[in-house]
């Protein structure tokens, strides 16, 4: 009775066996090429320690008022605007003004990575259905793994530092913007494509001209989840040498320092909340002048 309720499971020393010839072959490539792969992240590690040191050694009031104007700048709104600089203010009031900025600076490149890569994949996706069947069930993978999964080969590969966890931010957060992408590129209307055919448009000249202007409110959505993907990272992320908020939530996790705990990762939240609505804000304009230029 009891072997028939067991599960016939693989035989115990086999998936050992299977577990150290995989273990084996990945150190063996991480020796073979791993300094190569990290000189091929030089320039990324390069872009974010300027974008970290821009904002942390520039003076506070020219950092919040420049953060103000480009989310007045992306929203129209003085309230979303002014209420972005009273929400930096308050963070570096409580004496997280450095681990703010060095978040910050790691959720802008990450931003600005994925979107390197997620645009050009979504285009591909959004061309061709089987791509999209090939890509897709990779994002769902990539969208349902545990986060912490993602820190392991990274580690392995390129050691403990900011590059590293920049690189699982990216991963973790990409999927978004390579479905919106897609999704809003396949809901450009078929009349617009067609008239853009009449007057003998390229394929890359509908892209750019008529495909991504179009696509560019859906596509917007994506870029706000990616954010608020990436800021939900940054704890994460801290494990493995990223600096910034998460890491004194780390701490107290590690120490049970309940204030310090509280305090930071209201912090996070209070970034969130000014990424998502300055990104909301800017999305719904993009739509309004759309549907405004349809009438």
């Amino acid at each position: 009775m009891n072997v028939l309720l067991e599960f016939p499971a693989i035989d115990e020393d086999k998936l050992r066996a299977l577990r150290l010839f995989i273990d084996s072959e990945f150190r063996a490539f991480t020796r073979t090429h791993g300094e190569a792969m990290e000189a091929l992240f030089n320039p990324l590690r390069d872009f974010l320690l300027a974008s970290e040191r821009l904002l942390t050694t520039s003076p506070w009031p020219l950092v919040v008022g420049g953060i103000g104007l480009l989310a007045w700048l992306a929203s129209r709104s003085w309230k979303i605007a002014v209420a972005s600089m009273l929400a930096l203010l308050g963070v570096g009031a409580l004496g997280m003004w450095d681990d703010t900025m060095k978040t910050i600076s790691m959720i802008f490149v990450c931003t600005v990575v994925a979107l390197v890569l997620g645009l050009p994949i979504g285009v591909l996706m959004s061309r061709s259905d089987r791509v999209r069947r090939i890509i897709g069930p990779a994002l769902d993978v990539m969208q349902t793994m545990p986060s912490f999964v993602y820190l392991i080969p990274v580690v392995m590969l390129l050691g403990i530092g900011r590059v590293p966890g920049l690189i699982a931010v990216v991963i973790y957060a990409v999927p978004p913007i390579i479905r919106f992408t897609d999704l809003g590129i396949r809901m450009v209307r078929d009349d617009l494509l067609e008239a853009a055919d009449a007057f003998g448009s390229s394929a890359w000249q509908k892209l750019r001209q008529v495909q991504l202007p179009m696509a560019l409110p859906t596509i917007m959505g994506g870029v706000n989840q990616t954010i608020m993907l990436a800021l939900s990272m940054v704890v994460v992320a801290s494990m493995i040498g990223v600096q910034g908020l998460g890491q004194p939530v780390l701490r107290a996790i590690t120490n049970q320092y309940f204030a310090m705990g509280l305090l930071n990762g209201l912090a996070i939240v209070v970034i969130a909340i000014v990424f998502d609505r300055v990104s909301q804000a800017y999305g719904l304009r993009l739509q309004k002048n759309r549907e405004g230029s349809h009438v």
